[in-house]
């Protein structure tokens, strides 16, 4: 099935995998899009696509979806991503190729946009094995544009964090191999590292384990169809208005 998604105020696409394309990778609950039209026919859905990305005044996609399908066949290994063209034809096909996403074992998702591809011009090399065919680092792509460290583009702050997270659950194959029992489990023994970081009052330590007990508690929502955005929000509304009084260093609420 073609979903054919907007998101308001930014754009009108499609995908066969909302949570992925949608939520995964660009960062938008299911509260933020609305699913305008689905079929299983692509030639409709595609032409469908061009026609609302008209009507609601969005920039129209240089290909029509269907034609997407006959793009580049790059080759990912560990330390290179490899384009099927010498080095002097790759610019038209990366700009016919904007949109084009792939994913990588240690960095995750890479995507070919307007903004990244002088960087890819500046960098590549033609390879040693076929002057037809040229490759780039993966770990300097990476660097440039979308490690959240060193790139100020990408948020380390807010709900972005929690989609950072989700991307890696989701390229990892956490949430497809997975389960929220397993989850579970791992969270407890991250408690254990927790208590055993305390007791030592190992500052590193705990702030490893409470890292590591958010990156799990966000995986176990997600395996459970939630948001922990919204189970945060949840928990806030429900205690913002307690009234209550510390006693022996644990804050208790008030009967009603």
């Amino acid at each position: 099935m073609y979903y054919l998604y907007h998101i308001p105020g930014k754009k009108i696409g499609v995908t066969r995998d909302l949570n992925n394309r949608v939520t995964l990778v660009q960062g938008y609950k299911p509260s933020e899009y609305e699913v305008l039209d689905q079929s299983d026919d692509i030639d409709y859905i595609s032409d469908k696509e061009i026609e609302l990305q008209k009507s609601y005044g969005y920039k129209k996609d240089r290909q029509l979806y269907k034609n997407l399908f006959n793009k580049m066949r790059i080759n990912v290994t560990e330390q290179t991503t490899t384009f099927p063209y010498n080095v002097d034809d790759l610019e038209k096909h990366l700009f016919e190729n904007v949109g084009l996403s792939w994913s990588h074992e240690e960095f995750g998702q890479f995507e070919i946009t307007d903004e990244n591809i002088p960087w890819i011009l500046t960098n590549v090399k033609t390879s040693m094995y076929n002057e037809n065919r040229c490759y780039i680092y993966n770990k300097a792509f990476y660097e440039a544009y979308f490690n959240p460290k060193h790139n100020p583009d990408v948020k380390l702050t807010g709900n972005a964090q929690f989609d950072l997270i989700r991307n890696w659950a989701a390229v990892r194959g956490i949430y497809e191999g997975g389960n929220s029992h397993t989850q579970y489990v791992k969270l407890q023994e991250e408690a254990g590292e927790l208590a055993k970081a305390l007791l030592k009052n190992d500052k590193p330590e705990i702030i490893d384990a409470i890292g590591d007990m958010v990156v799990v508690l966000t995986n176990l929502a997600y395996l459970e169809g939630l948001n922990i955005e919204d189970c945060i929000d949840s928990a806030y509304i429900e205690i913002c208005q307690r009234k209550g009084k510390m006693i022996n260093g644990t804050f208790v609420k008030n009967e009603d």
